[in-house]
């Protein structure tokens, strides 16, 4: 197994390239609740450390979009964990966990100002982080949303969205929102 950075580790990245304390605050709370979330729904066979470390970054590149589409922020994360030295495992957490995943032809279909490539997770661990982002938003304020809000928000795009989302329900479950809205303070859409 290759080397994971430390929690301390990450935390210094968010602070490095957050461009103000609170976007640090906002960004890296949610990675937390992000890796919280998916600690209530890993499976026996998946790598726990490995999920909690992608989970904790899977958002940097939010840090560095300047005026830039949201949509971009994975692959900027991508980019800067590899400019960086951070191994390919790690930096695919940032630009694989979009939706319920993107494929090439949403890139072009869509018109998404994104290289055209297919952005799905393709390890257990890749799934879990992007399946436990889908329960949290950074909004102002910061929100958690249940399963049948977010099957509904991701039906806009399709069917086929939908369908996949369901398919990680069925397998992962849903997460106890409850117990982590009284912990942080946020509200459950």
């Amino acid at each position: 197994m290759s080397y994971l950075p430390s929690e301390g580790e990450i935390v210094a990245l968010h602070r490095r390239y957050a461009p103000s304390d609170d976007e640090f605050e906002l960004v890296y709370t949610h990675c937390r609740i992000v890796a919280d979330l998916a600690a209530q729904l890993l499976k026996p066979d998946i790598d726990a450390e490995l999920v909690r470390v992608g989970a904790l970054v899977h958002d940097v590149g939010v840090h560095r979009l300047g005026g830039a589409h949201y949509i971009r922020h994975g692959i900027l994360g991508d980019e800067l964990l590899r400019e960086l030295g951070w191994s390919e495992r790690i930096a695919r957490f940032c630009s694989h966990h979009t939706g319920v995943g993107l494929t090439r032809a949403d890139v072009v279909d869509q018109r998404l100002p994104l290289p055209v490539a297919d952005y799905l997770a393709e390890t257990p661990e890749e799934e879990l982080v992007m399946y436990a982002d889908k329960f949290h938003s950074k909004l102002d304020p910061p929100v958690f949303v249940s399963a049948d809000t977010y099957l509904t928000k991701v039906g806009r795009f399709g069917p086929d969205k939908a369908a996949r989302f369901q398919a990680l329900r069925e397998k992962y479950g849903d997460p106890d929102l409850q117990s982590l809205a009284d912990k942080n303070g946020h509200a459950i859409t």
